[in-house]
């Protein structure tokens, strides 16, 4: 049953950013404490980056595998699932039962990941009218970001006053209480009314389905692979950003949660701007280049912090790093929502949220592996340019095809 159409109230936006924010926080929260947890569970930090490369193998595949069970199932249950695997995934990281019992949290934590992109793009599409939609998808896409920003300021000081393990426990309590207000919020928004097609635009509807679905199809492919690569260097830079500023600046525990505080909140701002933008109008490939010159920019900084030992310069990388690779997801939501039937939205962006927490996976294990080598951060910080210059060539790539598409079109 459809009911009146109406604008949604910001409740609905709230609740939106929350289902994207509750499950990154046990991850973005182990990060800001990384230094803690290392040292009290006697682990590397290769170790330490196993924790987020399972979370984010478990969202990838759990993206890839639920998307069309997602557009099978209520707006309500999805909402259900994400909060209760998120509160499950903190209540068990609040349990001192050592490292594999936290690699078990984090995979936890990653499968509540495979469903929030789908539900709330969905809910978007469907519930909130076309002139608030785009604009609402840089807001609630800000919730990755919201959440590295409460986990790094709030993680660092619960562990201080209850430990670490407590810091979770109240984490997962928190889950609890919004996931009922969620479902509570999402049963009082009514559905938009359906348009009904005339007689024109059936006959014209299955040709022009047939002329979209290759490209609708590429430009799926195409943003997976660049949320892939960027996301390589998106959280090989989230896991160890803290533990290089305690490392490396011999920042105290709760300065460097700072560090990764500060990303996050020029992040919320980005996802907000860049929404704003994309609602405008703006196209995503010039949009996306944008962001991968600013992201290796960022890299290059990062490098030079640590080679100079400049805090100035390493707050100057926070802020490339918080304005551009934090902001690329809601361009690709945004590009989502804009080009794919409601009906099909969970799949297309469980595959550009697959292809995302693909390249979440690898980040952290491979910058692990080189933050504990002979070339330490310096090598790390080498190896994340490289990867957002790959990112710069593929949205030159991108670009190319859209302008030549567009001449294409206009010399027909």
């Amino acid at each position: 049953m459809r009911a009146r159409a109406g604008y949604p109230s910001k409740s609905l936006l709230a609740i939106l950013l929350l289902a994207v924010g509750i499950a990154p926080l046990l991850n973005y929260g182990l990060s800001a404490i990384s230094d803690l947890v290392i040292t009290d569970l006697g682990i590397s930090e290769a170790q330490f980056g196993l924790l987020a490369t399972v979370c984010f193998g478990a969202a990838a595949i759990g993206n890839a595998a639920f998307g069309r069970f997602t557009d099978h199932q209520p707006d309500t249950r999805l909402m259900v699932l994400i909060f209760a695997l998120a509160a499950l995934a903190l209540g068990l990281a609040a349990i001192p039962g050592g490292y594999v019992l936290l690699l078990i949290a984090s995979g936890l934590a990653g499968v509540a990941q495979s469903f929030p992109n789908g539900v709330t793009n969905r809910v978007l599409a469907q519930r909130v009218p076309e002139t608030q939609r785009i604009g609402w998808i840089g807001i609630k896409q800000s919730g990755v970001q919201v959440s590295q920003l409460v986990a790094s300021i709030g993680f660092p000081a619960l562990a201080a006053w209850i430990g670490w393990h407590g810091a979770n426990a109240v984490g997962a309590v928190i889950a609890m209480l919004v996931g009922v207000l969620a479902v509570r919020v999402i049963k009082r928004v009514p559905f938009l009314p359906e348009l009904p097609l005339t007689d024109q635009s059936r006959s014209k509807a299955p040709a022009q389905d047939r002329h979209r679905a290759p490209s609708i199809k590429f430009l799926i492919w195409a943003l997976a692979a660049f949320g892939f690569v960027n996301g390589m260097g998106v959280q090989a830079t989230n896991v160890y950003l803290a533990l290089f500023a305690v490392r490396e600046f011999d920042f105290s525990l709760v300065m460097g949660g700072m560090t990764a505080a500060a990303a996050g909140a020029i992040g919320v701002a980005a996802r907000v701007g860049w929404g704003t933008m994309m609602s405008k109008g703006m196209a995503a490939p010039p949009l996306l280049l944008t962001l991968a010159v600013m992201a290796l920019a960022g890299a290059g900084t990062f490098y030079l912090a640590g080679s100079t030992g400049s805090a100035a310069l390493l707050w100057l990388a926070v802020a490339l790093h918080g304005a551009s690779a934090l902001g690329v997801s809601v361009v690709l939501m945004a590009a989502v929502v804009r080009s794919v039937p409601p009906g099909s939205m969970g799949m297309a962006s469980g595959m550009v949220g697959a292809g995302q927490f693909g390249g979440f996976t690898i980040g952290p294990l491979a910058m692990g592996a080189l933050v504990g080598s002979p070339g330490g951060f310096s090598r790390g910080w080498s190896a994340v340019g490289g990867v957002y210059l790959l990112c710069v060539l593929l949205a030159i790539y991108l670009l190319w095809r859209r302008n030549r598409r567009n001449n294409a079109a206009a010399a027909s």
